[in-house]
C-alpha cells in the first residue's frame, strides 16, 4: 500500500501505477457536474475558483445527508465520466487526483497523461464505509447545489486503486491473464 498525504506534486503523482492500492490522507474536495459547471464557467469568466487546483484532489460524491453525531452522511462515488466534458479545464490548472467509479474518455486520459493526474476509483456501493474515513467535512462554495455543493474533506486512510495513472494504463483495459 502507497500512504499519500494531500495536496501532491505531479511528480509524486506520476509515480503511481494503474492497480497500485493507496491510502490517502489529507484535505480533498467534492465536486460533481453541477459544481464542475460552475467552476469551468468561473474560469471562463476570469474568476476566483472555491479552491486552488494545484496539487489537489476531487471526489465525485453527493453524500447523503448527515446523520446525528456524524461528519457527513453515506459518501459513495458518483459515476465518473458525467464530469469528463468538464474536466480538462481543471486539470489545465493542476488537479492531480479525480476519485470516482467508471470509465473516462480518451480525452480526459490524454489531459492526464499531458497534465500528470491520475485517476483513482472508490468502491461503488461501500459509501458507509468510506465515510467512515471522513473526518472533517464543511461547504466551501455553492451551497445552493445541495448534495453537490463543493465540500473540504478532511481524510484519514481513504484506501482507493490507481485506476488510470500519468501514463494513460488503464485496469479498465488490462487484460486478465
Amino acid at each position: 500500500m502507497i500512504n499519500l498525504r494531500l495536496p501532491l506534486s505531479e511528480e509524486e503523482v506520476r509515480k503511481l501505477k494503474a492497480g497500485d492500492i493507496v491510502s490517502i490522507s489529507g484535505t480533498l474536495y467534492t465536486a460533481r457536474d453541477a459544481a464542475h459547471k460552475k467552476m469551468c464557467q468561473a474560469i471562463v469568466d476570469k474568476k476566483e475558483l472555491p479552491f486552488d487546483l494545484d496539487g489537489k484532489a476531487i471526489y465525485y460524491v453527493g453524500p447523503s445527508p448527515t446523520k446525528p453525531n456524524s461528519v457527513i452522511g453515506s459518501a459513495g462515488p458518483t459515476t465518473s465520466y458525467r464530469m469528463d466534458d468538464l474536466t480538462i479545464p481543471l486539470l489545465k490548472r493542476g488537479l492531480r487526483i479525480m476519485i470516482g467509479k467508471g470509465k473516462r474518455g480518451q480525452k480526459v486520459i490524454d489531459a492526464m497523461k499531458e497534465y500528470g493526474s491520475a485517476y483513482l476509483v472508490a468502491i461503488g456501493g461501500a459509501g458507509a464505509y468510506i465515510s467512515n474515513s471522513i473526518k472533517k467535512c464543511q461547504i466551501i462554495a455553492y451551497d445552493e447545489l445541495g448534495a453537490e455543493a463543493v465540500r473540504k474533506l478532511e481524510v484519514e486512510n481513504m484506501i482507493l486503486t490507481v485506476c488510470i495513472d500519468s501514463n494513460g494504463n488503464n485496469l479498465y483495459d488490462i487484460s486478465c491473464k
